[in-house]
C-alpha cells in the first residue's frame, strides 16, 4: 500500500490509510494470533477487595468511607486530594472492613488500601446521574468534570489522571486528538479486542475528548495487523469525517507516543 503523511489543514476519510512510519525500530514476532480471537470476558468477582488509595500519580486519595459503611459498586470510597489525583470507587458491592496499609502491586510500597467484604445478595451499582449522548450538549468543563468524576486515569506507568490531559492551556490549541490502538507490545490483544467488540463505545469517548479539547479532527491509529479492529471502527465511524482510522506498519515501539505522533503528523516532539 502506499505511504502517505497525514498532514496539513485537513484530509478526507479513507477506508485504509498507511502512514509512514518513524525511523528505527524492532521487528519482534508479535504472537498476536494466540488470543486475537478470544472475547473479552468478564472477571469474577472476589469474596475481598482491597482498593488502594493510590492508583495514579499525583496526591493519594483521602478515605471517603469508613470501616462498617454499606458500600455499592461504582462507589466513590477515595476522595481526591489535589489538582494531579483522581478519586478511586468501590469495585464490588459489601461492607468495609478495614482501612489499612496494602502493598502496592506496582512499587511494593505500604499504601493506603480500603477492603471490601462482598455481599453477593445485595450486589448492586450505585446511584449515578444520567448521561446524555449527545455530545454537542455538554461543555468541555462539564465532561473534565465528569472524567475527574469516575476516576479515569491513563493506564500506562504513570496513570496520569486524565482530567488533567483534557485540561491544556488555553495557549496552546491542540488541533489532532490521536486514539492509540497501536498496542505494539507482543502478545498483547487488549486494546484490539476493544476496538472490535465496542467499536461504538470507544469512538463515543473519543469524540468526547474531542469536544472536551475544541479539537477539529481524530486519528484512531492502529498497527496493520489488526484488520478486524479497522474494520469495526470503520464501520462505527459513518459519515464521521473528523475522524480517520490509520493503518501502521508492524514495528516495535510504534505505539511510543513521539513515534506515533512522528509517523502520523511528520512532528517531532
Amino acid at each position: 500500500m502506499m505511504s502517505r503523511r497525514v498532514s496539513g489543514a485537513g484530509f478526507e476519510q479513507q477506508d485504509e490509510l498507511m502512514a509512514e512510519s518513524f525511523k528505527g525500530g524492532v521487528h519482534p514476532c508479535d504472537r498476536k494470533d494466540v488470543t486475537a480471537s478470544l472475547p473479552i470476558v468478564d472477571a469474577p468477582p472476589p469474596a475481598r477487595a482491597a482498593i488502594l488509595l493510590s492508583q495514579h500519580l499525583g496526591a493519594p486519595c483521602r478515605p471517603a468511607v469508613a470501616v462498617g459503611d454499606r458500600v455499592r459498586t461504582g462507589q466513590r470510597i477515595g476522595a481526591p486530594h489535589g489538582f494531579i489525583s483522581a478519586p478511586v470507587h468501590a469495585s464490588i458491592t459489601g461492607v468495609v472492613v478495614a482501612i489499612e496499609d496494602r502493598p502496592s502491586p506496582v512499587t511494593g510500597a505500604r499504601t493506603p488500601a480500603v477492603v471490601i467484604e462482598r455481599d453477593a445478595a445485595e450486589d448492586a451499582w450505585a446511584e449515578g446521574a444520567d448521561v446524555e449522548q449527545d455530545v454537542s450538549a455538554l461543555t468541555p468543563e462539564i465532561i473534565r468534570e465528569r472524567v475527574l468524576d469516575a476516576g479515569i486515569v491513563g493506564l500506562g506507568g504513570a496513570t496520569f489522571p486524565t482530567h488533567v490531559k483534557l485540561s491544556p492551556p488555553p495557549e496552546k490549541p491542540i488541533d489532532t486528538a490521536i486514539l492509540n490502538g497501536a498496542e505494539c507490545e507482543p502478545w498483547l490483544n487488549c486494546d484490539n479486542r476493544l476496538m472490535i467488540e465496542e467499536a461504538a463505545g470507544v469512538l463515543d469517548g473519543f469524540r468526547y475528548m474531542m469536544r472536551a479539547l475544541n479539537c477539529p479532527r481524530g486519528i484512531v491509529a492502529m498497527e496493520s495487523n489488526k484488520p478486524e479492529a479497522a474494520r469495526a471502527m470503520r464501520e462505527a465511524l459513518g459519515g464521521d469525517d473528523r475522524i480517520t482510522v490509520a493503518l501502521l506498519p508492524v514495528k516495535y515501539p510504534q505505539g511510543a507516543e513521539h513515534q506515533l505522533i512522528k509517523a502520523l503528523l511528520g512532528r517531532e516532539v
